[in-house]
C-alpha cells in the first residue's frame, strides 16, 4: 500500500478499485501542533516519515491560512520540535496517543520584540511535560458547506494564546472541502494485478474492518488503554473504502498538491 504522496504513484501505475485509507472528519492521527496563530506560522517541524502527511500540512497551510513555513526535518519529539520551529506535524501513533491539553509551555514573550542590538540569545526554548497516554480526537460541528477560508478556518485558528493547538488535518481538510480525504491505496504497475488478485485484496479489507478490536489488541497486547483508543480510532475516524466523494477528494488534493508543485498530475486516476 503506497502513500497518495509517493513518488510510485504516477502515469505508470494503477490503483485497486474500491479500497484505501482515508477519512471524513477528524482523523486523530496527522496533526499540526503549535503555540502561533497558523497564519503566523514561519517554521515548521516536520515528521516526514509520511509524505502525503507533509504534503497535505502545506497544502491546508497555504490555502487556509496563507502561510508557507520553512520545513525542517525532525523526529517525532513534540517538545525538541517546538523548541526549534514554530509548528510541529506529527503522525501516526506519536500524534493518536498524544495528550496536548495536560503540555504548559513557558510564555512565548519574544515573538513580536523589536531587535535594535544584535540578537545572540539563540532560538526560543519552550519547555514540555511529557505526556504520551491521553487519546486526543478532536470532534468539531461538521461544516458542510465547502468553504476553503472563513468560519472553518478561523474555528480551529482560535485557542487560548498560551495553550498548543491541535490542528487535526483530515478534519480542516473535510471542513475546507467538503471531500473526504485519501491517506493511502493499493498501488502497483498497471498489468500488474489481475481480476482474482483484486478480489482477494478487496476481501482482505473487509475481513480486517471485521476485526478492529482483534487488530488493536494485536498492536498492543499488554496495554487496555491504548487498546481501547486504538480500536475506536481503527472504527470511527479511519476508513477503508474509496467511492466517488473519496475519489473528487483524492483528485481536488493531488490538483491542489501540483498547484505548489508538490506533485505532478495529469487529472486521470488510473485503476486495476
Amino acid at each position: 500500500m503506497f502513500s497518495v504522496g509517493s513518488p510510485s504513484m504516477n502515469e505508470r501505475s494503477a490503483s485497486l478499485p474500491g479500497a484505501g485509507v482515508t477519512s471524513n472528519g477528524p482523523v486523530a492521527s496527522v496533526a499540526i501542533y503549535t503555540r502561533r496563530e497558523p497564519r503566523d506560522i514561519r517554521t515548521i517541524a516536520m515528521d516526514s516519515s509520511s509524505r502525503t502527511s507533509v504534503a497535505l500540512a502545506t497544502v491546508l497551510l497555504r490555502r487556509e491560512f496563507g502561510a508557507s513555513p520553512e520545513p525542517v526535518s525532525m523526529a517525532p519529539d513534540l517538545e525538541t520540535m517546538l523548541e526549534r520551529a514554530d509548528a510541529a506535524l506529527i503522525i501516526g501513533d506519536v500524534a493518536l496517543f498524544l495528550d496536548h491539553t495536560t503540555v504548559r509551555l513557558k510564555p512565548d514573550t519574544t515573538g513580536d520584540l523589536v531587535r535594535l542590538k544584535p540578537d545572540t540569545t539563540g532560538d526560543d526554548v519552550v519547555r514540555l511535560k511529557p505526556d504520551t497516554t491521553g487519546d486526543d480526537v478532536v470532534r468539531l460541528k461538521p461544516d458542510t458547506t465547502g468553504a476553503l477560508a472563513g468560519r472553518s478556518a478561523k474555528a480551529l485558528a482560535e485557542r487560548p494564546a498560551s495553550s498548543i493547538r491541535k490542528i487535526d488535518l483530515g478534519e480542516l481538510w473535510t471542513q475546507a472541502t467538503g471531500l473526504p480525504f485519501v491517506y493511502a491505496v493499493w498501488t502497483g504497475w498497471q498489468g500488474a494485478v489481475g481480476r482474482d488478485d483484486v478480489t482477494a485484496l478487496q476481501c482482505a479489507r473487509d475481513q480486517g474492518v471485521a476485526h478492529v478490536a482483534d487488530v488493536a489488541r494485536m498492536y498492543y497486547p499488554d496495554d487496555p488503554g491504548r487498546q481501547a483508543v486504538a480500536a475506536r480510532y481503527l472504527r470511527d475516524n479511519i476508513r477503508y473504502r474509496v467511492g466517488d466523494g473519496e475519489l473528487e477528494g483524492l483528485k481536488t488534493f493531488f490538483r491542489y498538491a501540483a498547484e505548489l508543485n508538490l506533485a505532478t498530475f495529469d487529472g486521470r486516476l488510473r485503476f486495476f
